[in-house]
């Protein structure tokens, strides 16, 4: 008897849900031969290796010009992130020294190339450790070049087909939305890797993280992708289809509904207003900000400055990337986060020697970084504080543990300001200073560090991991980090109350800000300010017009008293079944 819905669970990496027929894009295999070569063979070798990456740089520039003209510079950053990859000293000379030992360019390649994976597999950030497939991306193109192979194409696909792979490129996600292309599915890459990015940009449905989908599937069996929820339903039936194809008809209806409440204020039925910023990441997001209705800037992540390049950000770049995000936002605030690297990432600008760390997600990163390197911190700092001129620019010291922290970061605040002063720039004395509270630490003692800057935000991704001890990406323990843990809860209201004591504002930059299900809950401890991705922005803003605060505050005591995450869950739904909101 024929099954119908097979339903596999992977990551929800760009939302939608896109119905069609599964169109498997095989995977380039390469069987990589060890050859002992000598003599002139090297030299032909190392020409060989040469030709190749010629090549592909060729490739790659034709890719960032096609990500620039469809998704704009921000996305091409990409492309030039791998030309970067590709010129990598490091990678290219452990490639070239192995070809000099006497083995063929292909090999070398394999070798050098696993052994960086496997690094890159030890980094404890999703994020970074995503980077693995960038490289493995740029080695799979030399690889094709070195053996003369030609890369299969997208454009000729049907336009209701649904691509299957193992890993698609960020130049291959582009190429689907030109041919029209509903969405796609592949067996490895997370939420943020630079395909899911490209993805969500162009509004892809898509599913990533789902091991040996290739071999689950056959050419044109019709197949849904919902990148809300992380399914994927092999061969479903009549009835899922119209269900589907309902919930496709809701969402665009739904997306219509959320444009009328761009330019309103994010105001509660009761007269509480609360500021919607944007996180960013660069100042081209700057407009989709704008666009989606965000009125501040609430984080913006300035250490992928340090990225996708080999030498350290001039104090004048920082001050040109800073007053044109800043101008771009005026009247609004923009809250600048100093970097926020370790050691290690920062080390392979060339500019110090960082021993690799055996847990750097909890070793020499953030402000732990900046104190140990003041010269790295205070040229950024100038930068910011020469910005703050041109708009409302903030200040915000990311993964303070303690006072002392914050007193040793503001007395090179104070040395960056009186080194303009001699130099004659123009800058804003009286600009705020603020920390993030991402560490339990900081949290417990937030009262202190409330009375010793101007403002506070909750970084929720570190602050519920550390406090939970659970690594969000580990799919064996995932299922243990909730925001809606007793102890997390109580520990925001700790935050929360004593920024309010201490006369100070606080916001929260965490994923917990920008997703509905929590925002009754945050309106209802006092929140003043959420940050979020662009896109979410809408979506809570149009819960926030349509609850009181009165009623929020009312849910919120009863959640401090459940002991419970299933008395919480229980409370939670019966709110929301009063409110008309489930």
């Amino acid at each position: 008897m024929k099954q119908n819905n097979i339903i596999l669970n992977g990551i929800a990496a760009s939302s939608g849900v896109a119905i069609g027929k599964v169109f498997v894009l095989e995977e380039d295999e390469f069987l990589v031969e060890k050859k002992e070569i000598s003599g002139i063979q090297i030299k032909q070798e190392l020409n060989r290796l040469k030709d190749a990456m010629d090549k592909t740089k060729i490739e790659l520039e034709d890719n960032k010009k096609e990500l620039s003209k469809v998704v704009g510079g921000n996305y091409a950053k990409i492309a030039a992130a791998h030309l970067l990859i590709l010129n990598d000293p490091m990678v290219k000379n452990e490639v070239i020294k192995m070809i000099k030992e006497g083995v063929n360019a292909e090999y070398a390649i394999h070798k050098v190339v696993e052994n960086f994976s496997k690094t890159f597999d030890l980094i404890d950030n999703d994020y970074f450790r995503e980077r693995k497939h960038d490289l493995l991306d740029v080695a799979k193109k030399v690889m094709r070049n070195l053996l003369g192979k030609t890369k299969k194409s997208l454009s000729n696909l049907e336009e209701d087909s649904i691509v299957v792979a193992k890993t698609l490129t960020p130049a291959d996600t582009v190429t689907m939305k030109e041919v029209l292309i509903k969405g796609f599915v592949t067996e490895i890459g997370g939420k943020t890797s630079h395909t899911a990015l490209v993805a969500q940009s162009l509004e892809i449905p898509a599913v990533v993280g789902l091991k040996n989908i290739t071999h689950q599937v056959k050419q044109g069996m019709s197949i849904i992708v919902d990148g809300n929820l992380g399914l994927v339903i092999l061969d479903p039936s009549e009835e899922t289809i119209e269900n589907y194809k309902r919930e496709h008809e809701i969402q665009i209806s739904n997306k219509k509904e959320l444009e009328k409440f761009k330019d309103l204020p994010a105001i509660t039925t009761d007269g509480r207003e609360v500021i919607l910023g944007a996180n960013i990441e660069n100042p081209e997001e700057v407009r989709a900000a704008l666009r989606h209705g965000a009125n501040a800037v609430g984080l913006y992540r300035s250490e992928f400055m340090y990225l996708s390049r080999k030498t350290m950000p001039t104090e004048e770049e920082h001050y040109q990337n800073y007053s044109k995000v800043a101008k771009m936002m005026m009247p609004y605030e923009v809250i600048i986060r100093t970097i926020d690297l370790g050691g290690d990432k920062i080390a392979r600008l060339g500019l110090m020697n960082v021993g690799r760390e055996a847990n750097p997600f909890m070793g020499l990163r953030a402000i732990r970084f900046c104190l140990k390197y003041p010269e790295i911190f205070k040229a950024q700092l100038k930068g910011i504080l020469r910005a703050s001129v041109h708009g409302n620019i903030k200040i915000m010291y990311p993964m303070i543990s303690r006072i002392a922290e914050i007193k040793e970061a503001n007395r090179i605040l104070e040395q960056a300001k009186e080194e303009l002063r001699k130099e004659g720039k123009k800058f804003r004395e009286d600009i705020e200073v603020g920390v993030m509270i991402e560490v339990p630490s900081a949290a417990i003692i937030s009262d202190v560090i409330a009375k010793e800057v101007d403002f506070l935000s909750i970084g929720t991704n570190d602050l519920i991991q550390y406090t939970m001890a659970v690594d969000r990406v580990n799919a064996d323990v995932a299922h243990l980090y909730s925001p809606m843990h007793p102890a997390i809860l109580r520990l925001l209201k700790t935050i929360i109350d004593s920024a309010h004591a201490a006369g100070k504002n606080v916001g929260m930059c965490g994923e917990m800000a920008g997703d509905p299900a929590y925002t009754v809950v945050l309106l209802g401890l006092g929140l003043d300010e959420f940050s979020m991705s662009a896109v979410q922005i809408p979506k809570v803003k149009k819960f926030i017009r349509n609850i009181s605060k009165f009623e929020a505050k009312k849910l919120v005591e009863q959640l401090l008293s459940c002991s419970t995450m299933q008395e919480i869950d229980i409370t939670m739904k019966k709110f929301k079944y009063r409110q008309n909101l489930l």
